[in-house]
């Protein structure tokens, strides 16, 4: 009997504590955290009093945790507060490129509380103050914190060996460019040589011709000259020959005797 009343009176004192220290934390479902890009996510639904849902993302990289949501005409940066057990709590919010994505990046203090509190509630997040509860945050904030920071290790590493890809193949191009460049230098030198030949090879043909036609027409005049001499000498004897034929002929020189002196007649 003195047994049974002993753990009577210790499970009595154990629920004053309980009473005492306020509500338990309720037990909930494990969070399902997913991977992502270069991190790992989960998805939280918050309820308004009218019952309307709304949405919103927890991310981690492993270095920190962000609340993601979508609500227009945000501003590129500002302080909003949300509470975690009535408590408040100030986080810096930015803007995406999107315009109406937010992204609150969670504090440690934040998140330290989230992962003790069971309530959180965001009054400027729909027209109605939204709230969902926080079982299970615990693990599950571990767990998104581990599985981010294994992501984005990898994701990390994939970049690197992209990176360095990239790199390998910018290297190969660049020395595939170089090795194409002076081919095409030996290719254009050689052209360049071979123009500069069969320039020469032109002008010299060139120059032969030229003193080809100069002797052809130094030939042909000293040709013409002598065609022109010996023509002249021509015409000059057919000219002399006309001019004998044209002179008239010429009197036989007989010799000339002495007349004899007629005798005087004597006159009677």
């Amino acid at each position: 009997m003195t047994r049974t009343f002993a753990l009577a009176a210790l499970a009595a004192a154990t629920s004053a504590a309980a009473h005492a220290a306020g509500p338990s934390r309720p037990a909930g479902l494990p969070w399902v955290v997913q991977p992502a890009d270069a991190a790992c996510r989960t998805e939280l639904e918050l309820v308004a009093r009218s019952g309307a849902v709304t949405p919103v993302t927890l991310t981690s990289d492993g270095q920190i945790v962000s609340l993601t949501f979508a609500k227009p005409d945000l501003p590129e940066r500002a302080f909003l507060p949300i509470r975690v057990d009535r408590n408040r709590y100030s986080n810096l919010m930015l803007r995406r490129a999107d315009g109406v994505t937010g992204e609150l990046v969670l504090s440690e203090e934040t998140e330290a509380a989230m992962r003790k509190g069971a309530t959180l509630d965001i009054a400027w997040l729909g027209e109605e103050p939204v709230s969902t509860t926080l079982a299970g945050s615990e693990q599950g904030l571990t767990d998104l914190r581990v599985c981010g920071a294994q992501i984005a290790s990898q994701a990390r590493a994939r970049a690197t060996a992209e990176a360095e890809a990239r790199a390998r193949a910018e290297e190969d191009a660049r020395k595939q460019a170089v090795v194409q460049a002076q081919l095409e230098a030996a290719r254009a030198q050689t052209a360049a040589a071979e123009a500069q030949r069969q320039r020469v090879k032109e002008e010299a043909e060139r120059q032969r011709r030229q003193e080809a036609q100069e002797r052809e027409r130094a030939y042909a005049e000293a040709r013409q000259r002598e065609y022109d001499y010996a023509e002249a000498r021509r015409r000059q004897t057919w000219e002399d020959e006309q001019d004998e034929y044209a002179r008239p002929p010429l009197q036989p020189r007989y010799p000339i005797y002495p007349q004899p002196q007629p005798y005087p007649y004597r006159r009677w």
